[in-house]
């Protein structure tokens, strides 16, 4: 049972179940659950589920951002020395760029000259809300996009190299997405509540 202040997690797990159950493991101190919980979620013929889960998530996010105070947007974002929009807009680019990533292995196209992932890039530090929810709403179509592309091949090797979490399959950078997206969301959630 999810303590109170994490019962916006309770209202996720109807929408995006395999997500959240990986994510539990971060919450828990149980780091090496999530990888073993995204491998076993995103198999084959996963990523039609895994697209509607992101979408869910895509709507959360646009949620919180919809309804966070404009001061609160420059006000630091709990991530680095980022403020709210730079880090709803790495949010915007990171579930993006994992789903690109796992549709060009999907699709043998991945860039023989391919640099490792650096993770810890911000957004625009100005951007205001509609720029945000545009991010989010393209991050969407990006990853929808890239679904049809895997669709058939999450068991695929994808040759994406994270510092923190190695390398994953294609399904499984789908649903890491996710899981990445959540995180974000416990601060922005703990963000607004500090704030009231």
């Amino acid at each position: 049972m999810a303590i109170a202040a994490y019962a916006w997690v309770d209202a996720l797990d109807e929408g995006a179940p395999d997500v959240v159950a990986a994510w539990r493991g971060i919450e828990e101190g149980r780091f090496t659950s999530v990888r073993r919980e995204v491998r076993e979620r995103a198999g084959a013929g996963t990523t039609e589920r895994t697209v509607a889960q992101l979408a869910t998530l895509a709507d959360a996010l646009s949620e919180i951002v919809n309804r966070i105070p404009d001061d609160l947007l420059a006000a630091p974002g709990g991530e680095a020395d980022w403020n709210v929009a730079e880090a709803t807009g790495h949010v915007a680019d990171a579930r993006a760029g994992m789903s690109l990533a796992a549709a060009k292995a999907a699709a043998g196209l991945w860039p023989a000259d391919a640099r490792p992932v650096v993770p810890g890039i911000p957004g625009p530090p100005g951007a205001d809300r509609l720029a945000l929810m545009k991010r989010i709403a393209q991050s969407q179509r990006i990853v929808e996009r890239a679904g049809r592309t895997v669709a058939g091949h999450e068991s695929d090797p994808c040759p994406l190299e994270h510092p923190l979490v190695g390398r994953l399959r294609c399904g499984e950078w789908m649903l890491f997405a996710g899981v990445h997206d959540l995180m974000h969301l416990e601060q922005l959630h703990d963000l607004v509540a500090a704030a009231r």
